[in-house]
């Protein structure tokens, strides 16, 4: 659903330049047939945007002149996923996609419910930009980044359910302070007042969160900032897995591929010795291979044997795979 509400956007945002589009050409902007296009179109009549269709072959679309839009019809889970996708598009390293897309989030809230709007408008203030990728995702639900979003900004203190990574469920006590999204996981920053210090929450591990209409003076957060405060928790935690790696790649090269969330220094101008530390071997694993260069672990063995597991997998993978359209065995008459 996400991705065709976001399609859809992308649509009404194009169209919103008032100018003419050919059919074809808009299809060719959005990635999809005519068919598609013909769909999304009747969408936006459906939801009451006034689109003008020209029939033939050099047809096209165009929103109606002077037309008075109507506020954007999407549900909460669209809208987090909407502010959350933009924002992610915002920080990438492709040419002309970080402006176009605070542009389109300009755009979108403007046509959203006002109630829609001061909970976007709250999850893109309170959330900390980073360029540091986390190693793995954990699924959130939507429904809570509405609630923590505005109390963040609103200064009001948060009662939810919190269980560890053990397991054991607790009550929690907060005033939240901000969202950090390193990679595809959440987390919030909060003081807690129960243990009397700050700490991080993983928000999938959040649940039940209700606002107490407590409002607080936000203390003095011990770091930089929010990002800052969090990687300083993550690199403390106890991993079980110490990785190290040579890589027959320039140190810059692969400090851009593999990221900050590894060592990387310079054997000579081309190599380097990768350290990490994991809770498994699968993201040591994929950070590697991201590296585009040969390598050779040096620990810990079972690195190696999962190495040496997957390469006989795509080995046979390799042998027993055949190109594009090759049919395999006899073709008959049917007898």
């Amino acid at each position: 659903m996400a991705n065709t509400s976001t399609r859809t956007l992308r649509l009404l945002s194009l169209l919103q330049t008032h100018r003419y589009w050919p059919g074809a050409e808009l299809a060719g902007r959005l990635g999809v047939s005519p068919r598609t296009l013909r769909r999304d179109i009747e969408r936006l009549r459906e939801l009451g945007y006034p689109v003008d269709a020209q029939r033939g072959v050099d047809g096209g679309y165009q929103l109606a002149a002077g037309a008075v839009l109507p506020p954007l019809v999407i549900d909460d889970e669209e809208a987090v996923a909407l502010v959350v996708g933009l924002q992610t598009a915002a920080r990438s390293a492709v040419e002309g996609i970080s402006e176009s897309s605070v542009r389109v989030l300009a755009k979108v809230v403007q046509v959203m419910p006002s109630r829609l709007r001061s909970r976007v408008e709250a999850l893109s203030a309170v959330t900390v930009p980073v360029d540091w990728g986390g190693p793995e995702a954990a699924p959130v639900d939507p429904g809570v980044l509405t609630v923590l979003a505005p109390a963040c900004r609103a200064s009001e203190r948060l009662r939810f359910s919190y269980t560890t990574a053990d397991s054991r469920s607790s009550e929690r006590h907060v005033e939240p302070y901000r969202l950090v999204c390193p990679g595809r996981r959440w987390y919030l920053i909060a003081y807690d007042l129960d243990r009397h210090d700050w700490r991080n929450f993983r928000v999938d591990r959040i649940s039940g969160p209700a606002a107490t209409g407590e409002r607080f003076r936000p203390r003095e957060l011990p770091a930089a900032d929010a990002a800052d405060f969090l990687r300083g928790k993550l690199d403390n935690l106890p991993r079980p897995y110490r990785v190290e790696a040579v890589i027959d790649a320039p140190v810059a090269v692969v400090r851009e591929r593999i990221g900050p969330w590894s060592t990387v220094e310079a054997i000579d101008a081309e190599r380097c010795r990768v350290r990490m530390t994991a809770d498994s071997l699968e993201w040591p694993l994929m950070a590697l291979g991201a590296a585009g260069a040969d390598f050779r672990v040096v620990e810990p063995p079972e690195l190696f044997d999962l190495v040496r597991e997957r390469a006989e997998r795509f080995g046979r993978a390799g042998r027993e795979s055949s190109p594009v359209g090759e049919v395999h065995g006899d073709v008959g008459d049917g007898e």
